[in-house]
């Protein structure tokens, strides 16, 4: 609701004082400085740390969740682009493309040579009760008025931030 009330809000206010005011409407973006309560950086963790020998599972609920995952280095540049432009306006930024979480697992446990399946405990307590199941942006409208679209694919996204967790791992 906050996210919705901060949109219009924005809205209004440019429309009635003529601010250059807009939103931009982020899905998911990530990278390896993403937090640790987020689905994404507890695969990316656990990959690392199950392949150094400091953990032995991962837990998780719904793996059949999907998700449109972009690098925050390609969202940050089209928040940048949405600033250079005469007229203020808002824009959906997202990949346009929905990877479920069993995809994000096998690419990074793959990358450090395992098979997710033998360290993945399905958690009920972990299922959200009002799940989406699939959450894909549309950014058509960031790809032809700004000529924005993202440089950073799935897979490399995935193991960059798999790479920043073996670094910090082999530190502590």
């Amino acid at each position: 609701i906050s996210k919705m009330a901060g949109y219009e809000l924005t809205r209004n206010y440019r429309e009635a004082y003529d601010l250059f005011a807009l939103s931009g409407i982020l899905f998911n973006h990530e990278s390896p400085r993403r937090g640790n309560e987020f689905v994404s950086r507890k695969i990316t963790s656990a990959a690392a740390k199950i392949k150094l020998g400091l953990d032995k599972e991962i837990r998780l609920g719904n793996v059949d969740a999907r998700r449109d995952w972009g690098h925050s280095r390609d969202y940050v540049y089209a928040m940048w682009l949405m600033l250079q432009q005469k007229k203020p306006d808002d824009y959906v930024i997202a990949t346009g493309e929905a990877h479920s979480v069993r995809e994000f697992l096998e690419i990074a446990f793959r990358y450090v040579d395992l098979d997710y399946r033998r360290y993945l405990k399905i958690d009920p307590e972990l299922f959200r009760p009002s799940e989406v199941h699939v959450l894909q942006g549309d950014a058509s409208k960031a790809r032809k008025k700004l000529k924005w679209k993202p440089k950073i694919s799935f897979e490399q996204l995935v193991k960059e931030m798999v790479d920043g967790d073996l670094e910090w791992y082999k530190r502590v």
